[in-house]
C-alpha cells in the first residue's frame, strides 16, 4: 500500500510538470499534436526510469563509497546525456516519423530540469531502490499524463475562436496555468 501511495502522489498530486513546473520546456514545445506528446511521454518515461536505476546503483556504489556526493550532479547529467543519445538513436533507426516530428526537443530530454531533478529526489529524500523506481516510474508517467492531456486541449483550442491576442503561446500558457490550479484540487489526497 505505502508504494501505491508512493505512485500516485508522484503521478497526480506532486505532478512534475503540474504541481513541481520541472520539465516545462518539451511540455510548452511538444504538445502540439497528441501523437508527438505521446512519443516525448514515453522517451521520458524511458529515460527517467532508466537514469533512476543506473543513478541509484552509482550514488550507492560509488559515490557514498568512495566520499564523492558532491560529484553526483556532473556524473547524473553524464548518465542523462548518455541514456538521452542511446533514446535518440533508437527513434532514428526505429521511428524516423517520431523522430522528425520531436525534432530538437528530443536532445533537450539531457537538459530536462525533471529527469535531473526527479533522480536527485530520489537520493535527497533517501529512497531504497524500490521506492525509488515506484517514484521514478510515477513522475514520469505523470509526465506523460500532463503532455498528452495538455496537447489535446491545444489542439482543441486550435479549432476554438481565441481573440488575436491570445492566439499561439498566450492562449497555451493561459490553458497551462488553468491545468495547473485543477492539478491543485489533489493536494489534499491522502491514499
Amino acid at each position: 500500500m505505502e508504494l501505491f501511495s508512493l505512485f500516485v502522489t508522484s503521478f497526480i498530486v506532486n505532478n512534475i510538470i503540474f504541481m513541481q513546473f520541472l520539465g516545462v520546456c518539451p511540455f510548452l514545445g511538444v504538445s502540439k499534436k497528441i501523437d508527438t506528446s505521446v512519443g516525448m511521454g514515453i522517451a521520458v518515461i524511458f529515460v527517467i526510469t532508466l537514469a533512476a536505476v543506473i543513478t541509484y546503483i552509482i550514488q550507492k556504489t560509488v559515490l557514498e563509497n568512495f566520499g564523492l556526493e558532491y560529484l553526483q550532479t556532473i556524473a547524473f547529467i553524464l548518465v542523462i546525456a548518455a541514456l538521452v543519445q542511446f533514446v535518440e538513436m533508437f527513434l532514428k533507426k526505429s521511428s524516423p516519423g517520431l523522430y522528425q516530428a520531436l525534432g530538437v526537443f528530443l536532445p533537450l530530454i539531457t537538459t530536462n530540469c525533471a529527469v535531473l531533478g526527479v533522480v536527485i529526489l530520489n537520493i535527497t529524500k533517501e529512497y531504497n531502490f524500490v521506492e525509488a523506481m515506484v517514484n521514478s516510474v510515477g513522475t514520469s508517467a505523470g509526465f506523460l499524463l500532463a503532455i498528452v492531456l495538455f496537447a489535446g486541449v491545444r489542439e482543441k483550442i486550435d479549432t476554438a475562436d481565441v481573440p488575436e491576442a491570445l492566439k499561439g503561446s498566450s492562449i497555451a500558457l493561459v490553458a497551462a496555468g488553468l491545468m495547473s490550479i485543477a492539478f491543485l484540487g489533489f493536494s489534499g489526497l491522502k491514499i
